[in-house]
């Protein structure tokens, strides 16, 4: 629907967008696996809202972006709204907490957190302590390389685009 379609974002948002190149090999793995309408997807650690867009314009029912930023909030409400989004949701919320009170079930939970933020190794657990992803669902986390979870009991795969990890679990 808006395939091609460039979001620029203003240099003055503490962000760090997803590459160009990640975000197409992703979705080409997310394309082999899902089925994007009807989809319900958690992007946490929204930014600017990239991910957000790319699900979606592909037909997601229900897109949930959680950022804290005021700027960012404002910059995604704008788009979705400029691009009649009427599927994407932006909550303000600290991820952290979140993760801990939502309830909701997700088919895809996209996670690409600050790479220095405390605490990141500890989101995999948060969300399936809380039993947040249904029973075919993906959390994917993008993190820098010195993070490794090729221990985490629900990791299914890693993949590596450039700088870009991306680690993609599932519940077994």
């Amino acid at each position: 629907m808006h395939k091609g379609r460039r979001i620029i974002a203003p240099g003055n948002l503490p962000v760090r967008p997803t590459t160009d190149m990640a975000k197409e090999a992703l979705f080409n793995v997310l394309n082999n696996h899902y089925d994007f309408e009807g989809l319900k997807v958690l992007d946490l650690f929204a930014g600017i809202g990239s991910i957000s867009y790319e699900f979606a314009s592909r037909g997601a029912a229900e897109v949930h972006s959680i950022e804290m930023n005021p700027r960012c909030i404002h910059f995604i409400t704008d788009i979705s709204r400029k691009l009649e989004m009427k599927n994407l949701f932006v909550i303000r919320a600290n991820v952290f907490t979140y993760l801990k009170r939502s309830g909701k079930k997700f088919d895809i939970i996209f996670a690409d957190p600050p790479y220095d933020l405390e605490g990141i190794e500890t989101i995999p657990d948060l969300v399936f302590e809380n039993d947040l992803l249904d029973k075919d669902g993906w959390l994917i986390m993008e993190h820098p390389a010195s993070i490794d979870f090729s221990k985490h009991l629900n990791l299914d795969q890693h993949r590596n685009y450039g700088k870009v990890n991306f680690s993609m679990f599932s519940v077994h």
